[in-house]
């Protein structure tokens, strides 16, 4: 009896244990099968790509020679009538260095900072890019981390162009595991050093040297040579012009990191983090505001022909945080192909018109003569036209003209300042009018608690809204923003892409121009366009076309108008714009041959003066104040900005341009 319990038992264990091993072999077998088709898939979805990129990446390294290194092609500038205005060149022949020159503390400098695993691998640090995968995933898709070695950062600079893709990516890859095959680390080395991008058109270490220091790099100190190769990491975060202080504590990171590896012993490492790091910014080339202005609407205009999608609005200050990352990463990038890849830039600046809005600006502001310590005047001015035709700028001003040596700060977009009244067309005006209100409309101007006080402390009860527009009542503007809502005004601005709105904007001193940041002259010269053209925004540039060296166009001539405002509301504010001329706030700077419309516009304590206005041909907006904001005596947005706009627009609106307002 019990033995046959005993056998049953282990009958039953046998076909249990068969069972198991069967169940194992079928869920093997799945999985095999799984693997086979997620592989098939794989192949059939990427794997003829990827053969095709490596293919590729072996044909241009196979083709290279060390020439190959030492090759740039100039880029060329053009105006609105096909003349030559700039060309952007580097002389790469001129500063390029053999390996041998190259300081061993640059060497080293850069392998503590850059790819400590140099010497060892093969072109790709494999567990620097999973890590890179991984935070691809965490942030969703977005590239945060770059992964790329030494050999990596010089594939993208010499043979592929700086777009974030997959694509890209895997072929710099490919490019740097042939790159090792073909060269030696020392060949690599020295075409790195020569061809990396060390910021305001500097490439290679020589031409960064001479560039900065006025001298050879043979002549430079250890500091020096470590506060150079801070740079190439992030030429805009670490700009030696622009943010010298981010740059040196990067210098101080590295060298305690050299230190840290024993490169450096303690006394050269005091030596070099205590040495003050002085720039001979004579040898600077200094590009004017012409130049500056075509360069960066050259690459936002190759970025958005690479996909980049610009943001203006952010839920959080991490999103913001990775969207610059993003954008400094691929600005820069295509900034370094300007100056090698052989571009025909094609633009809309008029250069008579330029030369006379400099005219304007300087001739108007010459009895201000006071200068800071670099020698620049302190009271500046900046004015953008742009040609209500195709929303395109014909004509910018950065500031006043000078023969200045060393960094051109271009005030007409790189400058963000209080708009005062000049902002309440778009913000309060314009929307209240596709709300229901009139220039007909009556309010009433008075004073209420929490409220704004108007200039001149008058409050004249029961009037027009078209009389508030005129004389500018501040205590009218704060009613109809409150009424409605500060999400919903700042909203036009975003939708004109104003880059400077900040969370503190929303709030009813916004309506009479008190914002956080700023807005900058371009942004207003298109959105009081925007006005001109019936509601319909368009970006402003001055690109029309951009033709690569072989004569292929990268860039068409194609303007995107996107309706920002109804065309009825727009209609109304030009129509009270033109009173603002006529009888309001901007009296007696009407034109003589053309009609007009405008809006003054000036901030607490008369720090800032605007003055914007259009015809049915061009806009002009025009700014003044100090870089440091200051009291501007006598400072309104009828003295001095309206003077430069009247002088200018006067001069460009000749006998016989009598168009009218579209309405």
């Amino acid at each position: 009896m019990l033995k046959r319990i005993n056998r049953r038992r282990k009958n039953t264990e046998k076909k249990v244990g068969q069972a198991i091993k069967l169940g194992f072999q079928i869920l093997f077998l799945i999985i095999l099968l799984v693997i086979i088709i997620v592989i098939i898939y794989f192949y059939q979805t990427y794997g003829k790509g990827l053969l095709q990129l490596q293919s590729e990446a072996k044909q241009m390294v196979r083709a290279s020679t060390p020439e190959t290194f030492r090759e740039a092609q100039t880029s060329l500038v053009y105006d609105s009538e096909g003349d030559l205005i700039s060309t952007l060149k580097y002389e790469k022949d001129v500063y390029y260095i053999n390996f041998e020159d190259i300081p061993s503390a640059a060497i080293e400098a850069m392998l503590v900072s850059e790819d400590r695993k140099f010497l060892e691998h093969d072109g790709v640090d494999y567990l620097a890019n999973v890590r890179a995968a991984l935070a691809l995933i965490k942030n969703k898709g977005k590239i945060t981390q770059g992964a790329s070695t030494i050999t990596q950062q010089l594939a993208r600079n010499v043979f592929l162009s700086h777009e974030v893709t997959y694509e890209r990516k895997t072929e710099e890859i490919f490019i740097a595991m042939e790159l090792e095959k073909k060269y030696s680390k020392y060949d690599i080395l020295e075409f790195y050093f020569n061809n990396i991008y060390f910021a305001n058109g500097h490439y290679g270490i020589q031409a960064a040297s001479f560039g900065y220091f006025g001298k050879s790099i043979k002549g430079l100190s250890l500091s020096q040579i470590v506060f150079l190769c801070t740079i190439p990491n992030n030429p805009n975060r670490y700009n030696p012009i622009t943010n010298y202080d981010n740059a040196i504590a990067r210098r101080d990171r590295i060298l305690e990191q050299m230190l840290m590896d024993q490169v450096l012993d303690q006394e050269e490492y005091e030596k070099a983090i205590n040495e003050k790091i002085e720039l001979s910014q004579s040898k600077i080339t200094k590009k004017n505001y012409v130049e500056t202005y075509v360069y960066h609407s050259a690459i936002k205009a190759l970025m958005a022909k690479q996909g980049f999608k610009f943001q203006y609005f952010f839920a959080d200050s991490q999103e913001k945080k990775l969207y610059d990352k993003a954008y400094d990463e691929l600005y820069y990038g295509i900034q370094q192909n300007l100056f090698r890849a052989g571009y025909r830039i094609y633009t809309s600046i008029d250069m008579e018109k330029q030369e006379l809005l400099q005219k304007s600006v300087d001739e108007t502001l010459e009895k201000f003569t006071e200068t800071n310590e670099e020698g620049i005047y302190k009271l500046q001015g900046a004015a953008v036209c742009i040609d209500n035709d195709n929303g395109r700028v014909v004509a910018i001003v950065g500031g006043r003209g000078q023969e200045i040596s060393g960094y051109t700060l271009n005030r007409a977009y790189q400058s963000f300042r209080q708009p005062g009244s000049a902002i309440k067309p778009l913000i309060v005006y314009t929307p209240a009018f596709e709300r229901g209100y009139t220039p007909d409309s009556i309010v009433i101007d008075e004073k209420f608690e929490g409220g704004p006080s108007n200039a001149g402390k008058s409050y004249a009860g029961e009037m027009k809204l078209q009389r508030a527009i005129e004389v500018s009542k501040n205590t009218i503007a704060w009613k109809l923003f409150e009424e409605l809502k500060p999400s919903v005004a700042l909203s036009y601005l975003l939708e004109m892409n104003f880059a400077k709105l900040h969370a503190n904007d929303y709030y009813p001193a916004a309506s009479l121009g008190g914002f956080t940041i700023g807005v900058s002259p371009v942004e207003m010269a298109a959105a009081f366009a925007t006005l001109e053209n019936g509601g319909y925004y368009r970006e402003p540039t001055c690109i029309v076309k951009i033709m690569d060296a072989e004569g292929n166009e990268i860039v068409g001539d194609n303007v995107v108008e996107k309706a920002v405002y109804k065309s009825h509301a727009s209609h109304m504010m030009t129509e009270a714009l033109v009173g603002v001329i006529k009888n309001g706030t901007a009296k007696g700077l009407g034109l003589k041959n053309t009609i007009s419309a405008g809006k003054t516009g000036t901030t607490d304590e008369k720090k800032d003066g605007w003055f914007v206005g259009y015809t049915p041909y061009y806009t002009t907006s025009t700014w003044v104040g100090y870089d440091l904001p200051q009291t501007v005596e006598g400072l309104s947005g009828s003295s001095y900005p309206g003077l430069i706009w009247h002088t200018f627009m006067d001069q460009i609106h000749t006998h016989g341009m009598n168009r009218t307002f579209s309405y």
